[in-house]
C-alpha cells in the first residue's frame, strides 16, 4: 500500500508512528538482504576508523563526537561496530559480519539497491500522503541486531539528532527485514510524545573543537508502562 486511508493518516497524527504491514515484498527484503550482505563482504576499514557506536550519553561524545569518521558520514557509506569487539590494536575480536552496529549514512545516496528502494515510487506516494511536499532525504542506514552483542537502545527521539525549526519537519521510516517481535527487539513507542517538544538536542561545536558535539538539556524520566510495542512481519 502506498497511500494511507484516512484512518491511517488520523492515527498517524494522534501516535507519531504507524505500521504498515506488507509496504515491501518478501523478495524486496531479501534484495536489500543480500545487497548488505556484499557490502560488508567488501569493506575494508583502516584502523584509525573502527569506530564503536553507542547509544549511552556520555559514550556517544566519546566514541562519535570526537571523530571525524562519524560526523562526515552524511555523504559516505560507513561502518560502525559494536563495543568490545576489537582489540587493543584494532583487530576483529569476532567475525567482521557480526561485529557491525549499523551502516550509513548515505546508503540511498551511493548504492543503486538502496537508492531505488529510497525512491521509490511508493515511498514518494506514501510520503506525499503525509504531506510532505518537496522531501529531502537527509540519511539512511541499516541496522544490524547483532546476536551476543549490543547494548540497549536508550529512550529518545530522534529530534535530538536531526532537529528542525519548525519542529515536526523530519519523518523517519524504518524497514523491518526481518520479523520483528518481542522477543527479538521490536520498537516501542508512546503514543502521542511527538507533541511535547525535545527535551534534549545535541549541537555540533565550532570547527576544530573536541569533542565535537554536545548535548543541549536532558532525556526526562519516562514511565515505562506508557510504551507500547510494535511488533509486526518483515515489510
Amino acid at each position: 500500500m502506498a497511500y494511507l486511508r484516512p484512518s491511517q493518516l488520523q492515527k498517524f497524527q494522534e501516535d507519531g508512528f504507524l505500521v504498515l504491514e506488507g509496504f515491501w515484498s518478501a523478495d524486496e527484503c531479501a534484495a536489500m538482504q543480500r545487497r548488505i550482505g556484499e557490502i560488508v563482504a567488501e569493506m575494508d576499514v583502516p584502523l584509525h576508523c573502527r569506530t564503536e557506536f553507542s547509544t549511552q550519553e556520555e559514550e556517544q561524545l566519546r566514541a562519535q563526537g570526537s571523530t571525524d569518521y562519524f560526523l562526515s558520514s552524511g555523504d559516505k557509506i560507513r561502518f560502525f561496530f559494536e563495543k568490545g569487539v576489537f582489540d587493543e590494536k584494532g583487530n576483529f575480536l569476532v567475525p567482521p559480519e557480526k561485529s557491525i552496529n549499523k551502516i550509513g549514512h548515505a546508503l540511498h545516496a551511493h548504492d543503486s539497491v538502496f537508492r531505488c528502494v529510497t525512491h521509490s515510487p511508493k515511498v514518494q506516494a506514501l510520503a506525499r500522503s503525509l504531506g510532505l511536499q518537496m522531501p529531502v532525504v537527509v540519511q539512511s542506514m541499516y541496522i544490524f541486531k547483532q546476536p551476543h552483542l549490543g547494548g540497549e537502545v536508550s529512550p529518545h527521539q530522534d529530534a535530538s539528532f536531526l532537529y528542525t525549526e519548525p519542529l515536526g519537519r523530519v519523518l523517519g521510516v524504518w524497514i523491518a527485514l526481518e520479523d520483528a517481535t518481542l522477543e527479538n527487539g521490536c520498537l516501542w513507542f508512546i503514543p502521542g510524545s511527538h507533541t511535547g517538544g525535545v527535551s534534549r538536542r545535541m549541537v555540533r561545536a565550532p570547527a576544530g573543537s573536541a569533542p565535537g558535539t554536545s548535548f543541549l538539556g536532558t532525556e526526562p524520566a519516562r514511565d515505562n508502562s506508557l510504551f507500547v510495542p510494535t511488533p509486526g512481519p518483515s515489510s
